[in-house]
């Protein structure tokens, strides 16, 4: 089976910054707000090298969303920056009536999104997010894997027009896919060929899931893994495709299994080819304060939880 190395754990949320940072210099059209998380979001650098274009707003995220949708009536493309809780549950009606209802080129750039936000605690962690923003009308929902995805997408959405939300975090994970890769908004990646079970993985779950592929192919299962960062629009064909091959699936997102990516997958496959299914995901809970490998281990949220859903799901085929 197909490998991948992992060439150093990075943050997920310095490709955001590295890719905002690009984009100042060959975007002038780009601007970019946040509510008193600059470092944090990595958009240090943005700001000292465009202050022009830099808006500074404070802890007001309904203000940055209202400011980000008046930008783009001047033709500018707002990025905004702040935890992935404030970016959504707190700024929710004001995304839903001046940036999705009016349809406006707003970037919401999320980080220290599900439970690997760690320490801080469920206050600030947030398993809904996915949920909340894939179901306005019109928003794109992407949630991309490693540092260089991160940095990818970021690029590719500022050419994107209409709403957007992208998700990322605060650990640093295996960064393990192409420096210089294409990003196409809405295109399911096939990591790994199988035979047995499909596996779609969103986010830091798609490392766990190539980890969980490996151990399962030792024991003689072929898993597929397919590496799901744009949830919305949903690459349906890749989906059927490869679960018409494996007859079962198991989804993997750190996220609620409530909203996420494995309803997604579960209604393109209740409505075309209805197959077996299992959830690796957060079961109706909030977080709580932990090391996000303590976190990830008990809420069931890595290579073993889904090497155990992989051979549940087998048996029912």
């Amino acid at each position: 089976m197909k490998t991948y190395t992992n060439t150093g754990n990075k943050d997920t949320r310095s490709g955001f910054g590295a890719g905002l940072t690009e984009l100042g210099k060959t975007n002038e059209n780009v601007v970019a707000l946040c509510a008193d998380l600059i470092g944090s979001l990595k958009m240090d650098a943005f700001k000292k090298n465009h202050p022009e274009r830099f808006f500074q707003v404070g802890i007001a995220e309904a203000n940055m969303i209202g400011i980000a949708a008046g930008l783009t009536i001047g033709g500018k493309i707002p990025f905004t920056g702040t935890f992935a809780n404030f970016s959504t549950g707190r700024v929710y009606d004001q995304i839903r009536q001046s940036v999705a209802y009016s349809g406006k080129n707003v970037k919401i750039c999320a980080s220290h999104a599900g439970l690997t936000l760690g320490e801080d605690g469920a206050t600030h962690q947030i398993l809904e997010d996915i949920g909340l923003m894939k179901m306005l009308p019109g928003m794109t929902v992407i949630n991309p894997c490693d540092y260089n995805q991160t940095k990818a997408a970021t690029l590719a959405i500022a050419e994107h027009e209409g709403p957007v939300y992208l998700r990322f975090g605060r650990p640093s994970v295996p960064n393990f896919t192409a420096a210089d890769q294409p990003f196409e908004i809405g295109k399911a990646l096939h990591l790994v060929e199988g035979t047995d079970v499909t596996i779609i993985a969103t986010g830091h779950l798609v490392w766990e899931a190539l980890e969980a592929a490996k151990a399962l192919n030792e024991k003689g299962i072929s898993a597929e893994v397919i590496n799901i960062h744009t949830i919305k629009p949903l690459d349906d064909a890749a989906i059927l495709k490869s679960v018409a091959k494996t007859g079962c699936v198991v989804t993997a997102e750190e996220h609620n299994y409530l909203g996420g990516l494995g309803e997604s997958v579960s209604r393109v496959l209740s409505t075309n080819n209805p197959a077996p299914q299992e959830f690796v995901a957060t079961n109706d809970t909030f977080g709580e304060s932990g090391t996000p490998a303590q976190l990830m281990e008990k809420y069931g949220l890595n290579a073993n939880a889904i090497i155990k859903a992989a051979e549940k799901i087998i048996k029912r085929k």
